[in-house]
């Protein structure tokens, strides 16, 4: 649901019946949205004007049915065009490329509520979920009119010719600026530079922020893009209440306790970790003392992914405890990175599908249109090579990341009513930082924030729990996320604990820590992948994979 404040007061879906199709408006009216916020109510008749749209606006502005809506809109228009009997009308006609398979299959979900009415008309296909590579194919074979894919899906696909993707009208790259920091990079310029795609088509790029990242898929996609952008009211900051707290890695757990024990937080609350093993320490440690939370992180499958998330939006756990992994590779802040980006000098190439002067495009009224820039291509510094040993370490390190590339947290899943975002470890950038606090106050409701800080000089004491590397950094971090939240006129309060009443609960807390060994952790993390892959759709897709295609032979014939 997209927030309140951001909903276009003077505007109701209803005044689009000249443009959408009624089976859309009656859709829209029984999921309960009657007036579009202000980045529908811009983009979507400027969509179906075939302009190509840059949408730049938060999380909860309701991006995904900006574009959803034009998309679904154009299908009908070309259908109701032809014949029912014209070979045309079978054709994969847009393609929604996303950073993670979550986000998938929230789109998916959201576009299956859209076509509640046309179902029959318009047909679509997730790629990026745990079906089966032999069942995909068959589903491809029909050639259904929407995919939606993350990028390495894409081109997979594409390049096997399993998906034709030669009568795109849409192209969708949902939030554009995790996209390339997600390891799509290569996949996504292999797509645009291959012959997949056509000469001619639509393009949509909906980001939460304006990167580099997002000006070279700009110049990639993009011709003449008409750019929407919703700017934050000033009273968004005074939703969120930001605190932090210094304490060792032992203290972490026992303030942890101390805050869910005793009810310090209300409501539902994501504690964001920075690696697997420790959001199983952190389960298990809570389970000494009755406290119930679920996991999720990217060793899980898919399905069992999105089972955690919707029992925690459906109130079955208030506790979730998320590992943060920052996409395929960990990213660091660094104290001098602004200096050094300002001194770094780079050249850019135009990779324009079509040169062509940029429209100026202008608004009155929020979001405001302005006319795009020239798109411009990264160029890669010189560096000396690796040595033999850093170069073995970096191929072990991708091989262990390839699982996770289209796993997502921080962006992309939809957490419902969270009242808390705990930051049990802290992020490595402060871009990832804003990315988690803005879990919660959301739809104009309140939330607060709590970030607990490993001082430097209490680095590395408490073997007990390990040492989290990324945790010695924790003051430099936090320092550039302190400046970069005061500048947008946010200020981090420090969390003041009675410390006396805390340390009654020491004793308790250092009991059940000595009881969650690294057996205990690996035991529950084998545990948890047996029970979940039996549990999930995985294997029931497996067994029924020849029950649908002896059913999809069945219709087609």
């Amino acid at each position: 649901m997209a927030t309140s404040n951001l909903v276009d007061k003077k505007t109701l879906f209803s005044s689009f019946s000249h443009i959408l199709d009624s089976r859309i408006l009656r859709a829209l009216a029984d999921a309960g949205f009657a007036k579009p916020t202000l980045v529908q109510a811009k983009a979507i008749p400027l969509a179906l004007e075939s302009r190509d749209i840059l949408a730049r606006a938060r999380t909860g502005s309701g991006k995904t049915a900006a574009y959803c809506v034009p998309v679904v809109q154009k299908i009908l228009n070309v259908k109701n065009a032809l014949d029912e009997e014209d070979p045309k009308m079978r054709a994969t006609r847009a393609l929604i490329l996303v950073p993670t398979r979550e986000l998938s299959e929230q789109v998916t979900a959201y576009l299956k509520t859209l076509l509640v009415y046309c179902e029959d008309e318009v047909s679509l296909c997730n790629v990026s979920s745990g079906t089966t590579s032999h069942l995909q194919r068959i589903l491809l074979s029909d050639q259904p009119d929407i995919i939606i894919a993350t990028p390495s899906r894409a081109l997979a696909l594409a390049q096997s010719k399993a998906l034709s993707l030669g009568s795109i009208d849409s192209l969708v790259i949902d939030e554009a600026d995790l996209i390339l920091s997600y390891g799509h990079d290569e996949d996504v310029r292999q797509l645009f530079s291959g012959s997949f795609l056509p000469k001619v088509y639509q393009s949509f790029l909906m980001s939460a922020t304006m990167t580099e990242d997002v000006e070279m898929l700009k110049g990639l996609t993009l011709r003449n893009p008409v750019t929407l952008k919703l700017e934050e009211g000033e009273d968004e900051a005074a939703l969120l209440s930001q605190y932090a707290v210094r304490c060792s890695e032992v203290d972490k757990f026992l303030l942890t306790y101390v805050i869910l024990k005793l009810k310090l937080v209300k409501g539902k609350c994501i504690i964001f970790v920075n690696d697997v093993d420790r959001s199983y320490r952190l389960k298990l440690f809570l389970e000494q003392f009755s406290i119930k939370s679920c996991v999720l992180n990217s060793e899980l499958p898919l399905n069992s992914r999105y089972h955690a998330v919707q029992e925690f939006n459906q109130g079955v756990y208030d506790y979730i405890i998320a590992t943060d992994e920052g996409g395929p590779g960990v990213e660091y802040d660094t104290e001098d990175e602004e200096d050094a980006e300002e001194d770094e000098e780079e050249e850019f190439t135009s990779t324009q599908r079509e040169s062509a002067a940029d429209a100026d495009t202008d608004a009155e009224d929020s979001p405001e249109l302005s006319s795009s820039s020239k798109a411009k291509k990264r160029k890669r510094p010189a560096s000396s090579p690796p040595p033999p040993s850093s170069s073995k370490s970096k191929k072990r390190k991708h091989k262990k990341h390839a699982s996770d590339r289209e796993y997502g947290v921080t962006r992309g899943v939809d957490f419902v009513d969270v009242s808390c975002v705990l930051n049990f470890d802290l992020p490595t950038t402060s871009r990832s930082y804003t990315h988690r606090v803005g879990r919660t106050a959301r739809a104009g409701r309140t939330g607060m924030s709590l970030s607990l800080v490993v001082p430097k000089d209490q680095w590395g004491e408490d073997k007990v729990v390990g040492c989290l590397p990324s945790a010695q950094r924790d003051e430099t971090i936090f320092a550039k996320i302190e400046k970069e939240q005061g500048a947008r006129g946010s200020k981090i309060k420090e969390y003041n604990f009675d410390m006396k009443q805390v340390e009654a609960f020491r004793y308790r807390m250092q009991d059940a820590l000595r009881s969650v060994t690294k057996a205990a952790i690996r035991e529950a993390r084998v545990k948890e992948l047996k029970a979940e892959i039996l549990n999930s759709d995985k294997l029931k897709s497996i067994f029924g994979t020849i029950n649908l295609c002896i059913q999809h032979e069945f219709n087609r014939t």
